[in-house]
């Protein structure tokens, strides 16, 4: 059945059941809220624009892919005939929006930012439209204007504000142009693709002020002339006994040390190799040591952690696929 007689019959047997085919607020945000907070950015007078944001915040329909990961809602990805049907057949029932007049409904948010691209990629949604002319190729909103929409009326215009500055909207644009680039490398599910995105996007975003000191690609002498050397610069004390991850960092201001284990297979962070690294830290004489473990996708993450469950307390994890944060792991005293 076509995507359009597929919106057309939700919306049917919505009315049948006396449901609301919309409800008055997603997430709670309404139109009015949207429009107050467009119309800030220049944009409240595009009412394709507003509807199209109502729709990616949709958080009561299951997602409209084929194939979706499991317990996708519709704001989690949603390609331009998804929100043309959403906009025109479910809100306005008159039919589907014209695909061509997506420049007016997608283009002037995500030149801000304020509208991201992702991309179903073995049903997991990864930044960015990482495969040309894709079928899966989609959009989602950023996170931090969903914040400003669900903020109460008396702080989102000075978040919006802070949001929406230049200066902002450059790094956005820049940070995302970094994720796209390191996506569309990853799609091959490579560790050392996994390795570079974890220092150009990771280590890049949250780790300001660190310098790479080792690199375990697996090509090659595990420690060449050239490792050695950086070791030396960075004050490291190397034995052969040392276990080495697949990046080590070094913050010359600090003198502390920050290790990246890369994980398609196997690796992560465990007690384990928090103590050994710990050993190697305090034998050169750092201050101190952190460590991440990071993943592809969300959906390798959980395969892992649900059968071994070794990530160390204290250490952080980070993933590729949604690049905007990372986590602390935290236990019980």
């Amino acid at each position: 059945m076509a995507l359009h007689d597929r919106v057309a019959k939700i919306r049917q047997e919505l009315i049948q059941s006396g449901r609301p085919v919309v409800p008055l607020a997603y997430q709670g945000v309404t139109k009015d809220k949207i429009r107050q907070v467009l119309g800030a950015l220049n944009l409240g007078e595009l009412p394709d624009l507003v509807d199209t944001v109502f729709a990616l915040l949709d958080d009561q329909s299951d997602s409209w892919f084929a194939r979706p990961p499991v317990g996708a809602r519709f704001c989690d990805g949603a390609t331009t005939a998804h929100l043309g049907c959403h906009v025109g057949i479910l809100q306005r029932a008159v039919g589907k929006l014209d695909r061509e007049g997506r420049d007016y409904w997608i283009k002037p948010l995500r030149e801000l930012g304020g509208i991201q691209a992702v991309t179903l990629v073995n049903k997991e949604f990864v930044a960015g439209h990482v495969r040309a002319k894709s079928g899966n190729s989609c959009y989602k909103l950023d996170e931090g204007l969903k914040e400003i929409l669900k903020a109460p009326q008396d702080r989102w215009r000075s978040m919006l504000a802070e949001w929406a500055s230049q200066d902002a909207a450059r790094v956005r644009r820049e940070f995302q142009a970094q994720v796209v680039e390191a996506a569309r490398k990853l799609v091959d599910n490579g560790h050392s693709n996994l390795i570079r995105a974890s220092i150009d996007v990771y280590a890049a975003r949250f780790l300001p002020g660190y310098q790479v000191v080792y690199i375990d690609d697996g090509d090659g002498d595990r420690i060449s002339a050239a490792d050695r050397d950086r070791f030396r610069h960075a004050g490291i004390e190397l034995r052969l006994e040392d276990a080495m991850p697949d990046v080590l960092l070094w913050n010359p201001e600090t003198d502390k040390l920050w290790v990246i284990e890369a994980v398609t297979s196997d690796g992560e962070v465990d007690l384990h190799k928090v103590t050994q690294l710990q050993r190697l830290a305090q034998r050169s004489g750092k201050p101190g040591i952190d460590f991440t473990t990071t993943y592809r996708t969300w959906r390798q993450a959980a395969v892992r952690q649900a059968a071994h469950q070794n990530i160390a307390i204290g250490t952080y994890l980070w993933i590729h696929a949604d690049p905007s944060k990372h986590f602390l792991i935290k236990g019980f005293n």
